[in-house]
């Protein structure tokens, strides 16, 4: 198959894909998502820090561990420690599938739409890379050719 092919089913592919990220950002924007809003007690919060020895940055995960019915639970999508003081008491989202989360969004993001959704709009960049580098080459061997 030429390179020229090889492109213009590499874009074709890249459209299929994006309207297919378009329509499940409409999917998932207007699913109706099923939670439970619910008290849980902070039993510990951690901020870890990992530090990338080339540049010398730092990133921050936060590791908050919440009970809730008498089972100790990791507090998903927490983005900061010091609204979790220990033994507090504080709102968190349960999903049907068991986890808790510190936000609605959380708990939205991790639906199988969603997961759809994120599959799609990935997809959908490297199509279009591959595309551009395909395209790329099909001129140069057009070029070559000439």
């Amino acid at each position: 198959m030429s390179m020229k092919k090889k492109a213009g089913l590499l874009w074709c592919a890249f459209v299929v894909c994006l309207i297919a990220t378009v329509v499940m950002w409409f999917v998932v924007d207007r699913q109706e998502i099923e939670y439970e809003e619910v008290e849980v007690r902070v039993l510990d919060a951690v901020t870890k820090q990992i530090r990338n020895r080339s540049t010398g940055t730092h990133t921050d995960f936060y590791e908050v561990t919440v009970e809730y019915n008498g089972e100790s639970y990791k507090l998903e999508n927490a983005y900061n420690t010091y609204q979790y003081p220990q033994g507090a008491t504080v709102t968190a989202y349960l999903a049907n599938n068991g986890r808790l989360f510190a936000n609605i969004e959380g708990v939205s993001s991790t639906t199988p739409l969603a997961t759809v959704y994120f599959v799609c709009l990935f997809g959908s960049f490297g199509l279009l890379f591959a595309a551009a580098i395909y395209s790329g080459k099909a001129k140069q061997e057009r070029m070559a050719s000439n």
